[in-house]
């Protein structure tokens, strides 16, 4: 009988934190942003490579403010069962698919993360491993990755229980919808996925499934293709073939020193499927209809490094891959969504039961049509069309219960919309009410109804950030008819140009704000546009004035510290930090760049000390050396000096072969 409750479980979970109240006015770098490619990978598989790249997460907030500190929390959780599978989502973090249990196998399909542990890797900074994630919109973890869904329940017409997941996405203003459904008897988890693009407009879109799978030495992961295009986090995109490649086999994820990705390269017309198996033949396997093309192996490599972030994210001694399905060939590309159009597919999760002779033979078209044999005795390919074919009957059904809301920016846009006398936001089924409005929305709220925005304390700001074009047309609107004395309006208003391009237009509107009501805020802010034009001595006093205002927020202590060691004041951050409260300054990212300081003026024993006690930089960025990169850097000087000899590349090849980091500052994903 299928089922559909909500339960609470109990998971060992670092703090979140709050978001943080700076714009993300800096794009936050990605190693895997449109990348070189190989000649050899045809046009049509690299045309839209670097298509549709956006400056930034904003409008959305960064949250970077997690810890390390693990205490037990009861996350609410929805759960999908039948007679055969139990499928947990985790309402609260994306609505991600945080565990499938075979229950005929006793048997985790999935690799659950013992604990929920943020790092820095998503758009907006957190992201956690472990189970599917849904990610939507643009390049890498989605901005909901640590952020509640709206969660409901919808019955198909024989009754069966639908989990529906939906929310809007800010960055490319559409909504978006997550269907999950286990039928009685069925060994496939189905989900189906559903975008709108309510634009006049093409708008570039993405979408990849991805899935955490264990990791163990014969783990091997199968998919129908022979050739994949590589991406090993330094140089491009290079194609290679499957499953041997520089001698060895990378389908056995153990095999590979450093971090990589393979994106398969599925045939047209071939039915699209991954699954990744262990020694006995046995694991999690999924497929979809064909607008999912896409698939993928992320691993983390065997180096000390790999080993290093997978210990980060989890417990040591913990291993996990990732296999993953997206919209097109890569992750370096965003597909042109045409105007006013909807793209839809569905997928499906089980378990996998295939031969292991076959699998781990040498033969890799026997190992691939054994798994797709079996594929075909789990799930047909016909069927799933006829499942697809049939969601029509329920997709726009609103739901019955709502377990719980996500944001208010899609009840926002709907009151936009309507006062404006345009079309709803969102879709059929998704209900976006205005109770999910919250203090976050109040900002442009006021300026809906009252056409001002209402007044705020300039030391505490709520952060409620909006780059849309139709908002600021509200806003500017809103100053030149009320003489323009409105700090906050100025303040928005600059980040919206800014976000748009026009950076001078943004600095006049951050320096009226700041006479009108000097703050943190628009100090911060026009530090950096002080940057970008080159005006560095000036972007130093305003960022320094900005981090006096507000000392206690860290992320703006990490921005004082950041421009002022990029500009060569090594000393001036050393003096400055006496400011900062003790939590700020003794946290793992101010000491690092205290580290950096005294290296830079020949203080060697200060960054000794600093570095014999491992700082733990919690948000270090995925791809970030900069841990053993000071670590090399202070072994260089000290033989500089002890032999009078130049910090050359022979110095440099030495200490890398005599003083390897220690395992806990070393994140290299590759050489």
């Amino acid at each position: 009988m299928s089922d559909l409750r909500i339960e609470t479980l109990p998971v060992p979970a670092a703090g979140l934190g709050h978001d943080n109240p700076l714009p993300p006015l800096a794009r936050a770098p990605d190693v895997h942003a449109a990348p070189q490619t190989d000649p050899a990978i045809p046009p049509e598989d690299s045309r839209y490579v670097g298509y549709g790249q956006v400056a930034g997460c904003l409008p959305y907030c960064m949250q970077d403010q997690y810890n390390r500190t693990r205490r037990t929390r009861g996350f609410r959780v929805a759960v999908l069962e039948n007679e055969i599978l139990r499928a947990t989502f985790m309402l609260e973090l994306g609505g991600r698919l945080w565990s499938l249990y075979h229950k005929p196998g006793r048997r985790e399909l999935l690799d659950v993360n013992p604990v929920f542990q943020p790092a820095n890797l998503a758009i907006r900074n957190a992201w956690f491993s472990g189970g599917v994630e849904w990610n939507i919109g643009l390049v890498g973890h989605c901005p909901f990755t640590c952020s509640p869904l709206f969660a409901g329940r919808v019955d198909r017409p024989d009754g069966t229980p639908v989990l529906r997941l939906y929310e809007w996405e800010r960055i490319r203003c559409v909504p978006f919808q997550v269907d999950a459904w286990l039928p009685d008897g069925s060994p496939v988890l189905f989900v189906h996925v559903r975008i709108r693009n309510p634009h006049r407009h093409v708008t570039p879109m993405y979408w990849w499934s991805n899935m955490a799978a264990p990791e163990t030495p014969d783990t091997r992961v199968i998919v129908p293709a022979n050739h994949a295009y590589r991406f090993a986090y330094k140089g491009g995109l290079m194609r290679v073939p499957i499953p041997v490649c520089d001698g060895a086999d990378r389908t056995y994820t153990t095999r590979t020193d450093h971090s990589m990705d393979f994106f398969f390269c599925i045939p047209d017309g071939q039915r699209p499927w991954i699954t990744a198996l262990d020694g006995d033949g046995r694991g999690v396997i999924q497929t979809s209809t064909e607008r999912l093309k896409g698939r993928k192996l992320f691993l983390w490599g065997n180096s000390a490094g790999g080993r290093r972030w997978q210990e980060f994210l989890s417990e040591p001694g913990r291993g996990y891959l990732e296999i993953q399905a997206g919209l097109a060939r890569t992750q370096a590309e965003h597909l042109p969504m045409p105007p006013e159009s909807e793209w839809s597919w569905l997928e499906a999760y089980g378990l996998m039961e295939a031969d292991p002779a076959a699998v781990h033979g040498t033969d890799w078209d026997c190992a691939r049509n054994a798994v797709e044999d079996r594929l075909e005795q789990l799930i047909p390919r016909h069927k799933v069309e006829d499942e697809y074919r049939h969601v029509g009957r329920f997709l726009d059904r609103i739901p019955k219960t709502l377990y719980q809301r996500g944001t208010g920016w899609g009840a926002l846009e709907q009151l936009r919309a309507a006062d404006a006398g345009g079309p709803a936001a969102g879709m059929p089924g998704l209900v976006f009410d205005k109770t999910s409005l919250t203090t976050e929305q109040g900002p442009w709220v006021g300026l809906l109804q009252k056409g001002v925005m209402p007044e705020q304390n300039q030391d505490d700001l709520s952060p409620a950030w909006m780059v849309q074009p139709e908002w600021r047309e509200l806003l500017e609107k809103s100053l030149s008819l009320r003489g323009g004395s409105h700090w906050l309006s100025w303040l928005h208003v600059g980040v919206m140009r800014y976000y748009a391009g026009e950076t001078a237009s943004a600095r006049e509107a951050w320096e009226k704000s700041y006479r009108l009501a000097p703050s943190p805020w628009a100090a911060r802010n026009l530090a950096v546009v002080s940057r970008d034009e080159g005006k560095h001595g000036e972007a130093l006093d305003w960022i320094v004035a900005a981090m006096l205002g507000r000392p206690d927020l860290l992320p703006l202590a990490v921005e004082c510290g950041n421009m002022l060691l990029e500009a060569g004041r090594h000393g001036d951050w050393l003096g400055i930090m006496a400011v900062l409260p003790r939590a700020i300054r003794n946290s793992g990212r101010i000491r690092m760049m205290e580290c950096r300081a005294a290296l830079a003026t020949g203080d060697l024993d200060r960054a000794q000390k600093i570095l014999d006690d491992c700082p733990v930089v919690i948000d270090l960025r995925e791809g970030d050396r900069a841990l053993s990169d000071l670590w090399f850097n202070l072994h260089e000087q000290r033989l500089s000096r002890k032999e009078n000899i130049p910090i050359d590349d022979n110095l440099r090849a030495r200490v890398r072969r005599d003083f390897p980091p220690p395992a806990a500052m070393d994140f290299r994903m590759s050489t």
